[in-house]
């Protein structure tokens, strides 16, 4: 069953200024689930020295793109010392923001989230395959834009007037 949990971009400060502490909460929860997730899929799915690539799918289904790219993206974030962590996902897990978690005894609730009962190097094929698997799908969906010249198109032509042939003598 997929979790509908939508992310939230706010700290817990801010969501307590604007009543919206449930929200917070069920986020973070579902950030935990889905570093669970993704642990238990990298376990189910490694076998005789391979990553299984279809453990991907496994937490997309679950969890979807936006909330297990944010999981890896706060994993490699957390690791930023970790050698087995390639150059590219490094790279790219610095684009991503995450919202920072301080707690009241100077630590990091963001550390409850990290991908880290599994091998970092084996964490690190599978956000490579993660990011491989959401670059393909953003390449198959049309853009907002194309999909909008497309249906003005449609409209434009359906809002005209079939021209009468006429016959000319």
């Amino acid at each position: 069953m997929r979790d509908q949990t939508p992310l939230y971009h706010h700290t817990d400060s801010y969501a307590q200024e604007h009543g919206e502490l449930d929200r917070y909460h069920a986020s973070y929860q579902a950030n935990i689930a889905c570093k669970e997730a993704i642990e238990r899929a990298i376990a189910d799915s490694y076998r005789d020295n391979r990553l299984n690539i279809a453990c991907v799918d496994q937490v997309l289904e679950q969890f979807g793109y936006e909330r297990m790219l944010y999981v890896l993206a706060n994993t490699v974030q957390q690791k930023e010392h970790d050698g087995r962590i390639s150059h590219d996902n490094r790279a790219w897990a610095e684009t991503v923001p995450v919202t920072s978690a301080p707690d009241g005894m100077g630590g990091d609730r963001n550390r409850y989230f990290i991908v880290d009962k599994c091998n970092t190097g084996l964490m690190d094929l599978f956000l490579t395959q993660a990011r491989k698997a959401y670059a393909l799908g953003q390449e198959k969906r049309p853009s907002v834009r194309e999909s909008l010249n497309k249906n003005a198109g449609q409209q434009t032509n359906a809002d005209r007037p079939i021209p009468q042939r006429t016959q000319e003598r």
